[in-house]
Formats: structure tokens, C-alpha cells, sequence
């Protein structure tokens, strides 16, 4: 579990794919201290374990399954990636709460500035937009950001300057893939009342009629 708020950036050393899988070296310095071989790390909100500790990096395997979800294949050697280390149980629960497990991509599609912050604009699929309200919780490329608007095809952020200087998001242009991951809460929610499609709804019997009867 993560909270989405970023520790440092590290810089990708290595990355070898074979097929859709492969293996990832990453060059870090403070998500290094106290981590062990099988610990979790957030590299731009993919949680993957460490396999292997140099005294100035680490290496992490990847499946296909992470390359078919998030924008790993466009990697290279170089890139600057946003790390964060597992939430300790005694630490401050700063962001949200974080999987570590991506559901997509989005593009940001417009960068502009407002004063002392910038605006980011992302297009994300139907999928992804389901789950996205406004002033809720994103993930995006591992980082905990407040929703600033939705529209039908994509949502805003805004970002704080030290948002902007710790994190990678700021240093990415238009077309820029982004990994996306929803708030969970918003998952179990959906799955347990069963209101993504009619047929889940007569199944269950809890249409949108229902819940606008009951207040919700």
C-alpha cells in the first residue's frame, strides 16, 4: 500500500523487455534506506518488488501484465521516474490510498498556467472516466492529486509548485503517456452496489432509482 506521495526521483539505468516482460533498474538513493529484498516500491505508481540491491540502485522484474496496463514499454534508459517507498504502519497517511496497481494510461493533452500553479489536462478511456468525480483522489504516475474538473473525455489537475519541482509530471509535454490509477474506494463501490451496467442492476436490485429514493 502507497499514498501517493512521491519520496524522490529516481533514473532508470536499465530496462530489458523480452516479449511483454522483463527487468527494470532503477538509480535511487533514499528509497533505498531500510529496504530489503521482496519490499514494494511505487516507480511512477507501478508497485513492483525488489529483486536485487546495489549500493546505489535497485532492480525489479516485470510482467506482462504491467507492461499491457501502464506506459512501461515507452521507457528508456535515462528517464526520470517518481519513487516512493511502501507506507510504513506508524508513518502519516499524507495522500491516499494507493494500490500500486495501474488500470490504464491517459495523454495529457494541455499544460497552462494559472499564477502559482499549473494546470494538467489528461484524456483517459470511458473505463477510467467511470471512476474519476471531481475534488476526488487520482493517481497519476504515482503521485496522490486532488480531481479539478471532469469533462466527458478527460479530467484536470492542478499542480503546486512543489508538487511541480518533486515529481516528474511538469517535465512531460503533450502526448506524454501518463499512468492512471482510480480511487479504490471508488472500485469497491461500484463492484459491491453493481451500477455499471443494467443487467447488473436488475440482477442485484439496486437501480439508480433506488439509491435517488434512498438519498444517494
Amino acid at each position: 500500500m502507497f499514498t501517493g506521495i512521491v519520496e524522490e526521483l529516481g533514473m532508470i539505468k536499465e530496462l530489458s523487455l523480452s516479449g511483454k516482460s522483463g527487468r527494470l533498474r532503477i538509480q535511487a538513493s533514499k528509497v533505498l534506506e531500510g529496504t530489503k529484498l521482496g519490499d514494494s516500491i511505487a516507480v511512477n505508481g507501478i508497485c513492483l518488488t525488489v529483486t536485487d540491491l546495489q549500493v546505489d540502485s535497485f532492480t525489479a522484474d516485470v510482467m506482462a501484465e504491467t507492461v499491457r496496463r501502464s506506459g512501461l514499454k515507452d521507457y528508456t534508459a535515462g528517464d526520470s521516474v517518481n519513487l516512493e517507498r511502501a507506507m510504513a504502519a506508524d508513518g502519516r497517511f499524507g495522500g491516499h490510498m494507493v494500490a500500486g496497481h495501474i488500470d490504464g494510461t491517459g495523454t495529457i493533452i494541455e499544460k497552462r498556467r494559472e499564477e502559482n500553479a499549473v494546470w494538467v489536462t489528461v484524456s483517459a478511456p470511458a473505463d477510467i472516466m467511470e471512476l474519476v468525480v471531481e475534488k476526488g483522489s487520482i493517481c497519476i504516475d504515482g503521485i496522490s492529486l486532488t480531481v479539478a474538473a471532469v469533462s466527458d473525455t478527460g479530467f484536470s489537475v492542478s499542480i503546486i509548485p512543489h508538487t511541480g519541482k518533486e515529481t516528474t509530471l511538469l517535465k512531460g509535454n503533450k502526448g506524454d503517456i501518463v499512468n492512471l490509477e482510480t480511487d479504490m474506494v471508488g472500485k469497491y463501490i461500484k463492484k459491491l452496489l453493481g451500477i455499471h451496467t443494467e443487467e447488473t442492476q436488475k440482477s442485484s436490485g439496486i437501480t439508480m432509482k433506488f439509491l435517488e429514493e434512498y438519498g444517494f
